[in-house]
C-alpha cells in the first residue's frame, strides 16, 4: 500500500527521493517522510498530508542533504495519519531509520518485550516497533564484538569499519517478524548503504551507473534506470553506489534476476490531461490494442498465448475454473464467468480471493485457478494462488506488471500490456482484462465445442473494439453534462442484466470510490426483491440496457423504476428508439455482440464517475482512504 523509495550515489539525494515519492503517491498519500545521511548525521524530515502540502513545504524550510537517504509516502495501518505517525520511524539510539509498506502481525508482543527491556516508543505504528528491534540488534552485535581484543578495526567509539552489522541486524530482527514487509533501513554508523527486505510487500532494485535504487514501484526510479531486479520474498539486499547483493533467509542463495522495464518515463507521465484518471480512460482504445496484439489466430480461427504453460491437452482436461481476484478485478472475474461458460462450456466459479484462502473449499482434480491483479502484488490474491498451488492445482494469472510476484510464482499466464496505470481508480486494466477472458474464452472454447464461424464473429468484433471506443470518448462532453446534472445526488443505483450485471458493479464501485456517493449495483430484476423501496425523484438510477437477449426483460424491470418516479439515465444501443421515451438521458453504444458491450458499457460509467467527482471537488487520482496496490490484508 505504502510506497518505498531509496536512492545511493554520487548525486544528491533529496530531490531524487522526493520526485520518486511523488511518483508513488498513488500507492499512500496520509503523510510522507524522508531521512538523509550526511557527514555521519541521520536527517530526518517528515509530515502528515499529500507530498505537495506536507513534505515538500518542509523541505523547503528546513532542507537536508547528502547523498544516500530513504524516503516513504504512507497509506495508514497502525496509527491514524499524523506527524508522529509518519516515516521514516528511528530506533531507541535515533541513528537507525526504516521505512515499511506492509503490517507486522506480532508488533505488541514484541513492543511488550522491548518496552521491558527500556525502550521508548513515540508513535503507534508497528514500523517503530521494527526500527527498534533492528537497533537492539545492532546494539547487541557491536557490544559482543567490542568486546573482544581479536577481530576486525574499529573508529574510536568501537564501531566496525566497513562491517555489515546493519544487514546481520535486520535479518536478526526480521526472523522475530510475523507479518508482511518491505522494507528499507540506514544508519549512520555505515554511510554507504540500504539494506532492503520484503516478504508479502514489492521492492525492487534499480541499477544505475556508480548509483543504486531501491523502491516499491518502477514508476518511482524508471527515469533514471531501465535494469531492475525484483526481491522474493525473504530476500535481504544490501545496497551501495558501486554494487548489491542480496541473500535470502529461507534459502543458501538467492534467485537474482536482471530485468528491463517495458515502459518509459513518459508513459507514466499525466501529459495534457487533468488528471491520470482520465489520461487512462482516454488510453484504452490503444490497451485494448496492446491486448489482442499478436493473440488473434483469424487463420485458426482462435486466439493464442505464449505464456500460459499448458499444452493442448492440458487444456481440454479442465473440468473447472475458479476465478480468484478482489475489487475491481472481481467485477471483471464475474464477466469472465459468464464469458467462458457459454463460450468453452466450462463450469467456473468467482471467487473472493480473500474468502477463498481462509475457506476450506473442495477442490477436484482437473480444477484451475485463475487469478487477477493488475498490480500482480495484491495480497490476498497471492494468497489465494499460493493455496491453490500448495493443494497441488495450477494457477495461471492475468496481470499488468511484468516481474510482479504474482507473474513469477504463477504457472502461466498473460500479460496486458496496458502500461503503468497510476489512477487509484482502475480503468483501463479492467478493459483489458475483459479483453484478455473474452480471448481466453474463444481459446479454450476452440478446444471444445466452439465452431469457427462463431469464432472468428467474436474475433472480429474484438477487433472493432478500438473504433468503437473511440465513438464513445467522443461523447465525453455530452456525459460531463449529465454528470453535472447529478452530481448532488446522495445515492445512486446501478442496474444490468446478464453481460452487464457486473459492469453495473463496477460503475457503483467506480462512483463510490471518487466522488463518495453511495452507490449500488444490481441485477435489475432483483430490485423487486427489496432494494426498489429506496427509489424516489432524488435517487437516480443508471440502467445498461443495450439491445441483447435480455433486453425486453431489463426494459420491463426499467418501468417499475420511472413508475415510482426515479430518475433514470441508460446506457443503450444506436439506433433504439423506445429507450428515449423512458429515460430521462441516453448515452448510446455502438451496435456490438453481446458478449462485447461490458467492454463497451465500461468506459461511459468510468467518465460519469469521473465527472461528477470533478464537479464535486474530489481528487480523482488519489480519493480518500485508497491506495492503488492492496499489499497488506
Amino acid at each position: 500500500m505504502c510506497g518505498i523509495i531509496g536512492y545511493v550515489g554520487k548525486k544528491a539525494a533529496t530531490p531524487i527521493i522526493l520526485e520518486g515519492l511523488r511518483r508513488l503517491e498513488y500507492r499512500g498519500y496520509d503523510s510522507a517522510g524522508i531521512a538523509v545521511l550526511h557527514n555521519g548525521r541521520l536527517l530526518v524530515r517528515k509530515k502528515k498530508g499529500k507530498i505537495g502540502e506536507g513534505l515538500a513545504r518542509l523541505l523547503k524550510s528546513e532542507p537536508v542533504a547528502g547523498n544516500l537517504g530513504i524516503g516513504h509516502t504512507r497509506w495508514a495501518t497502525h496509527g491514524p495519519p499524523s506527524d508522529i505517525n509518519s516515516h521514516p520511524h528511528l530506533d531507541q539510539s535515533g541513528r537507525i531509520a526504516v521505512v515499511h509498506n506492509g503490517v507486522i502481525e506480532n508488533y505488541d508482543a514484541l513492543k511488550q518485550k522491548l518496552l521491558a527491556t527500556g525502550h521508548k516508543f513515540k508513535s503507534g505504528t508497528d514500523t517503530e516497533v521494527l526500527a527498534h528491534l533492528i537497533g537492539d540488534y545492532y546494539e547487541k552485535r557491536r557490544s559482543r564484538r567490542c568486546e573482544s581484543a581479536d577481530g576486525p578495526r574499529f573508529d574510536k567509539r568501537g564501531y566496525k569499519i566497513n562491517g555489515n552489522d546493519l544487514i546481520q541486524a535486520v535479518c536478526d530482527a526480521l526472523r522475530e517478524v510475523i507479518g508482511t514487509y518491505g522494507i528499507a533501513v540506514i544508519c549512520a554508523d555505515e554511510p554507504d548503504t540500504i539494506v532492503g527486505a520484503r516478504r508479502g510487500s514489492p521492492l525492487i532494485i534499480g541499477i544505475g551507473t556508480d548509483e543504486n535504487f531501491l523502491a516499491s514501484d518502477a514508476n518511482a526510479i524508471v527515469a533514471h534506470t531501465k535494469k531492475v531486479v525484483y526481491l522474493n520474498d525473504y530476500d535481504v539486499a544490501t545496497i551501495k553506489s558501486e554494487r548489491f547483493d542480496v541473500l535470502n533467509l529461507g534459502a543458501d542463495t538467492a534467485n537474482v534476476q536482471i530485468s528491463n522495464l517495458e515502459f518509459s518515463q513518459e508513459d507514466a507521465a499525466r501529459g495534457d490531461f487533468e488528471h491520470f484518471m482520465l489520461k487512462e480512460i482516454f488510453e484504452q482504445p490503444r490497451t485494448v490494442e496492446n491486448a489482442l496484439r499478436g493473440r488473434v489466430d483469424t487463420e485458426g480461427a482462435t486466439a493464442k498465448f505464449g505464456g500460459l504453460n499448458m499444452t493442448p491437452a492440458q487444456l481440454c482436461s479442465i473440468k473447472r475454473i475458479i476465478i480468484a481476484a478482489s475489487g475491481t478485478s472481481w467485477h471483471a472475474a464475474l464477466v469472465g464467468e459468464y464469458l467462458i461458460e457459454e463460450l468453452a462450456q466450462i463450469p467456473v466459479e468467482v471467487e473472493f480471493a480473500h474468502e477463498f484462502c481462509y475457506r476450506n473449499a473442495p477442490l477436484e482434480r482437473d480444477t484451475v485457478l485463475l487469478v487477477l491483479s493488475q498490480s500482480g502484488e495484491t495480497a490476498d490474491t497471492l494468497a489465494a494462488l499460493r493455496e491453490a498451488k500448495r493443494r497441488g492445482h495450477r494457477a495461471l494469472a492475468i496481470v499488468n506488471v511484468v516481474g510482479s510476484t504474482i507473474a513469477r510464482e504463477s504457472d502461466g499466464g498473460i500479460y496486458m500490456h496496458a502500461g503503468p496505470e497510476i489512477g487509484v481508480a482502475s480503468t483501463k486494466a479492467f478493459v483489458s482484462t475483459l479483453t484478455i477472458l473474452a480471448l481466453l474464452a474463444v481459446h479454450l472454447g476452440r478446444m471444445r465445442t466452439l465452431s469457427a464461424r462463431r469464432a472468428l464473429e467474436i474475433l472480429h468484433a474484438l477487433e472493432a473494439v478500438p473504433k468503437q471506443l473511440e465513438s464513445i470518448l467522443a461523447q465525453n462532453n455530452a456525459l460531463k453534462k449529465i454528470a453535472k446534472k447529478y452530481a448532488k445526488a446522495d445515492d445512486f443505483f446501478f442496474l444490468g442484466r446478464g453481460y452487464t450485471f457486473p459492469i453495473a458493479l463496477e460503475g457503483a464501485l467506480k462512483l463510490k470510490e471518487i466522488s463518495y456517493i453511495h452507490a449500488e449495483g444490481y441485477s435489475a430484476a432483483e430490485m423487486k426483491h427489496g432494494p426498489i423501496a429506496l427509489i424516489d425523484p432524488k435517487t437516480p438510477t443508471v440502467f445498461l440496457v443495450p439491445q441483447d437477449s435480455m433486453y425486453d426483460k431489463t426494459m420491463a424491470n426499467l418501468a417499475m423504476i420511472r413508475a415510482r418516479k426515479g430518475p433514470i439515465i441508460a446506457l443503450a444501443t444506436e439506433g433504439d428508439k423506445q429507450i428515449g421515451k423512458v429515460a430521462n438521458d441516453v448515452i448510446y453504444l455502438p451496435k456490438a455482440l453481446e458478449l462485447i458491450n461490458p467492454i463497451l458499457a465500461t468506459v461511459p460509467l468510468q467518465l460519469f464517475a469521473y465527472h461528477i467527482a470533478v464537479v464535486r471537488g474530489c481528487d480523482v487520482d488519489k480519493p480518500r482512504n485508497l491506495a492503488k496496490s492492496v499489499t497488506v490484508e
